[in-house]
């Protein structure tokens, strides 16, 4: 199988991502590249620390088989690779503060996070290996999407489930040192479980959280199955039942070129300064500024925000309530608006009052709008105005261009604080080292056992 079924030299557009990214090493990326791939490490890790105790988060661990080798981040539990990507994924997506790449409306790192640390618990894996397959997993999700993903598809099916499971796959053949064959295989299984549907932001359902578990879980099956010895559909993306064609129907592109010009996706992905959807961060970054300049939220008579179309029409982002539980309301532009205004800052607390009578008054004014300026320069800037108006007739504006991210200081202070309070300060610290020193890893692996939890210290902390 040189050259697929197709004839072409070049092969399928997956056998040509295959041969690209095996050929990739960590010393093709610039210093900046390879430092935003350990702060998306840092970030993933930082967000299922913070997550464990949440309900989701529980129910996925409740459904973890034991007795594997892989761990369960932030836990005493070990479970097979499958399963533990599953749970962390779970995990690292339960706050909804995971890392953004908007141009394919998807979250990868909580896909291809979970995959590599459990498969660098399954096979010795050098530490600059890890980092490559990681940014070869950002890339090739993220290229697909671009290529994929619409504002109508992403109405009816969760752009993660679709994308990031074949990124994932790609990154776990290359950390494996598969064959391009096997590799090709592994993306054509992985398209084929690509899923999520986008009805839990009008049913009020759980299931966003668990797209990326499944996504990690097929991930680690396909690379699974590729190396075993399994024969996937060459002709997965481009052939006339192919990912394109199923899902947008349209013919897919004749390429999809990882790292073109060195150009790097994952240098697009920013990290999330809210813990609430992708499209309520500006937002709710500009409200913030607004909020400051308010003497208090009971002279508001009416607020308009305006953002990009796609933000705008995103399943449940532009929902005025009433909300049945906290996804719902970190969905909705208005209501992190109107909580931000209320509250005068952006944190996890702003969606835990969901029938906070001022809240919900400032809901029930707030006029959410397409903005043909925002609209244009989407998805390169993610840009939003937040126009307060007062009884008095006065109005205070603030608009911003772009979504603010997570600096890389703010980005390490919450790592501490979540992994110190799962691991202590001492082993939180030890952790942050050896990501920090990731390329000179002899063994991956420690990064994923550093963030188990022995019986010992579970004890020992519970009595603290």
């Amino acid at each position: 199988m040189t050259n697929g079924p197709t004839g072409s030299g070049k092969g399928s557009l997956a056998r040509q991502m295959a041969r690209s990214a095996l050929a990739v090493d960590l010393g093709d990326f610039g210093p900046e590249i390879v430092a935003k791939a350990k702060l998306c490490l840092l970030d993933f890790l930082s967000c299922a620390f913070e997550a464990g105790q949440h309900p989701w988060s529980r129910q996925a661990i409740a459904i973890a088989q034991g007795g594997g080798s892989a761990t369960i981040i932030g836990t005493t539990r070990l479970s097979s690779p499958a399963d533990a990507a599953f749970v962390n994924a779970v995990m690292g997506h339960g706050l909804v503060r995971e890392d953004m790449h908007a141009a394919s409306i998807a979250h990868h790192g909580v896909v291809i996070w979970p995959t590599l640390l459990a498969l660098s618990e399954q096979s010795q894996l050098h530490g600059s290996r890890l980092l490559a397959a990681a940014i070869i997993g950002y890339e090739t999700g993220a290229r697909i999407g671009r290529a994929l993903l619409t504002s109508d598809l992403a109405r009816l099916y969760r752009p993660t489930g679709l994308v990031a499971p074949l990124g994932a796959a790609l990154a776990g053949s290359f950390a494996l040192n598969l064959s391009e064959d096997a590799a090709t295989t592994a993306i054509a299984i992985a398209a084929n479980t690509s899923s999520g549907l986008n009805e839990w932001p009008h049913a009020g359902g759980s299931d966003m959280y668990f797209h990326p578990g499944f996504a990690a879980s097929n991930a680690i099956k396909a690379v699974g199955l590729a190396a075993a010895g399994a024969f996937g559909s060459e002709t997965i993306l481009e052939g006339e039942a192919g990912l394109f064609a199923a899902y947008r129907r349209q013919a897919a592109p004749d390429g999809i070129a990882l790292f073109p010009n060195g150009e790097c996706e994952i240098m697009a992905v920013y990290n999330k300064p809210v813990p609430a959807c992708n499209f309520a961060q500006t937002a709710a970054q500009a409200a913030l500024r607004v909020a400051h300049e308010l003497a208090g939220t009971d002279e508001i008579d009416r607020v308009v925000v305006r953002a990009p179309d796609a933000a705008v029409r995103y399943p449940g982002c532009d929902s005025m309530g009433p909300y049945r539980n906290a996804l719902q309301a970190k969905m909705s532009i208005p209501f992190s608006v109107a909580a931000t205004l209320a509250r005068g800052e952006v944190e996890e607390e702003n969606y835990a009052e969901l029938d906070d009578a001022e809240i919900n008054r400032l809901v029930a004014i707030t006029d959410l709008k397409a903005d043909p300026a925002f609209t244009a320069a989407f998805p390169g800037k993610q840009g939003a105005d937040v126009t307060v108006h007062l009884r008095s007739g006065r109005t205070i504006r603030h608009a911003l261009p772009d979504v603010i991210a997570a600096t890389p200081s703010e980005i390490r202070v919450r790592f501490r604080a979540a992994a110190a309070r799962i691991l202590g300060t001492d082993r939180a610290h030890r952790l942050e080292q050896i990501i920090d020193d990731c390329e000179q890893l002899g063994n991956a692996g420690d990064v994923a056992a550093q963030c188990r939890v022995d019986t010992a210290e579970r004890v020992l902390r519970s009595a603290s």
